[in-house]
């Protein structure tokens, strides 16, 4: 068994403790950005998807800010599943 040094455990402690009581804040942080952009584009992109929501000059207006995330966008709409569809609500067999 490898003995560390002092200043070599700092790294793993602060891991632990971050894992201990940030982590999982961190997730629900980051999922509640993905909706909230996701909810933002949808209202001002919705006719990239055929949802006409807002007057094309504001969309127009946004879409150098927007168009670099167009993709990813475009690729997390076509993979989002529904609350049904999620694997944990799946009844495995019952």
């Amino acid at each position: 068994m490898k003995i560390l040094k002092p200043l070599a455990r700092w790294p793993v402690v602060r891991d632990f403790i971050y894992g201990l009581t940030g982590y999982e804040f961190v997730q629900h942080a980051r999922a509640m950005r993905r909706e909230t952009e996701s909810i933002f584009l949808i209202v001002t992109m919705g006719d990239v998807i055929g949802i006409p929501i807002m007057p094309p000059i504001y969309a127009l207006r946004l879409l150098p800010h927007i168009a670099p995330e167009m993709p990813k966008w475009k690729r997390q709409l076509a993979r989002r599943k529904e609350f049904w569809e999620k694997e944990e609500y799946d009844l495995h067999g019952v």
